[in-house]
């Protein structure tokens, strides 16, 4: 049984994290995260939303960031912070299945 929607959250910004050179941008993280948790999931339970922390009001993520208490691009499932700096997608995906969503079949 699946959740109904499950939120993904993506805070970052244009600029890269000056300790995440080698990464990739927060935008490309992003899309990236789309497509894998697409291929595997599917998209119809799952909300994405990009915060970009420059321009959004500012909330306790964003606060943390700039305080270097976190790294950006930082990733939310459902509000548990999943990954940052350089997300893993096994971590992701790990809390994906907390919140109830299996792999789709073949």
């Amino acid at each position: 049984m699946n959740k109904e929607n499950v939120t993904i959250t993506v805070y970052g910004a244009d600029q890269r994290c000056a300790s995440c050179v080698n990464a990739p941008g927060s935008k490309e993280t992003y899309e990236w995260l789309q497509a894998a948790i697409g291929r595997k999931y599917g998209n119809e339970e799952i909300t994405y939303r990009y915060i970009d922390i420059f321009t959004a009001e500012e909330d306790e993520y964003i606060e943390k960031i700039m305080e270097d208490e976190l790294f950006y691009p930082l990733v939310l499932v459902e509000g548990e912070i999943a990954g940052e700096g350089d997300p893993r997608l096994k971590s992701v995906y790990q809390h994906l299945e907390k919140h109830g969503l299996s792999a789709q079949e073949g």
